[in-house]
């Protein structure tokens, strides 16, 4: 990859973060459409790397990360009476239910709807990061662009194009960072307590190696 396309220019975390996006996708147009804070994205390292929980917005996005535990609502039951008898969609309601399991200081990684980024904006989330990489020709690069003018940490690219593919390939260079900033905990398990934490919440992802 690096034959076609020079990263050099751009940052440590966001050329990893770049790469990684790219061989997973194959599309070299991320080089200009990603936008990369790198500050922020030193703040996710670190906290993934001290256990903080990590939330998916969609099953196939959470799928997608094996390294650590994972919340994801998409599925719950209650997010199905929620969104009903809230009049919201079933993205907004696993937002407000993965917010209320997981609190402040999660990393998010957002690859299904853009309703699922409205959602975290008018919940007054307080994320470390948000990878919000979600596809769609009628709102998604309106919902990223209000992403980034909210302020909050945020991965986002400037296109209408994404979905569940960056948004796990973003994740998984964030957490292979983390893991070898704690070369001692291999597996990345975050501790204990944050484990217990992140399991009594999480909804059952298929253990399959990233």
């Amino acid at each position: 990859m690096r034959s076609l396309v020079d990263l050099a220019g751009l940052p440590a975390l966001s050329r990893e973060v770049t790469e990684h996006i790219i061989c997973a996708t194959a599309d070299l147009a991320y080089v200009t459409d990603l936008i990369c804070y790198e500050p922020a994205l030193e703040a996710a390292v670190a906290a993934l790397a001290a256990g903080a929980p990590l939330i998916a917005d969609v099953p196939m996005v959470a799928a997608g990360i094996t390294a650590v535990p994972v919340i994801c609502k998409a599925t719950d039951p209650l997010t199905i009476r929620l969104a009903r008898s809230a009049g919201i969609t079933g993205s907004a309601a696993a937002v407000r239910l993965a917010l209320g399991a997981a609190g402040p200081g999660a990393i998010w990684v957002i690859g299904g709807e853009s309703a699922a980024l409205y959602e975290i904006l008018a919940r007054g989330a307080e994320p470390t990061l948000v990878i919000g990489l979600p596809a769609g020709l009628s709102a998604a690069a309106d919902a990223k662009a209000a992403l980034r003018a909210s302020g909050l940490p945020s991965l986002t690219n400037m296109s209408a194009k994404g979905g569940p593919g960056p948004a796990v390939a973003a994740c998984s260079a964030l957490l292979r960072l983390a893991a070898a900033a704690l070369p001692a905990r291999s597996a990345m398990a975050p501790p204990p307590a944050a484990a217990r934490a992140t399991a009594a919440a999480q909804a059952t992802v298929p253990a399959r190696r990233a």
